[in-house]
């Protein structure tokens, strides 16, 4: 059962995942697994009910869309760019799994690429970020601060 906080975590923001499983005292291991399950269980909500979230929340996609059409926004920029897969690229790092979620729907790619390059960058970031948690947690508890203990 201490999957399940990980899990839910990774659903809203990738880097709390981590954070979770290792504040759960959870094996690496399995808090990568469960950070990855996480934002892949929001990512494959929205590439299959975005649509209709997004007829029944138009609110929520506004600003998404928004930024996606400014021709000097950042978002735009990456689009331009890079397309979905520099979306995928910054889900983890810079998105939470709900924004490029929503970038991911309201660009109109296809269900498929949109899962497929969420769940590269999804493997691709867990390890990086879990171990920096993981690892760098020990680190400083070995450096024998009062707030490590």
């Amino acid at each position: 059962m201490k999957v399940v906080p990980v899990f839910l975590a990774s659903m809203a923001k990738f880097f709390f995942g981590p954070l979770a499983g290792y504040a759960a005292g959870l094996p690496i291991g399995v808090t990568m697994i469960a950070t990855v399950a996480g934002m892949m269980a929001t990512i494959l909500l929205f590439a299959f009910f975005g649509e209709w979230v997004h007829k029944k929340f138009p609110h929520w996609f506004e600003k998404k869309e928004q930024k996606l059409e400014a021709p000097d926004s950042r978002m735009t920029r990456i689009w331009k760019k890079y397309g979905l897969i520099g979306i995928a690229f910054l889900t983890p790092v810079l998105l939470s799994p709900i924004g490029g979620g929503i970038f991911a729907v309201a660009s109109g790619s296809p269900k498929g690429k949109i899962i497929l390059y969420m769940f590269i960058s999804a493997l691709f970031w867990v390890g990086i970020q879990t171990g920096l948690v993981y690892y760098g947690f020990d680190a400083l508890k070995e450096l024998d601060l009062p707030f490590f203990k």
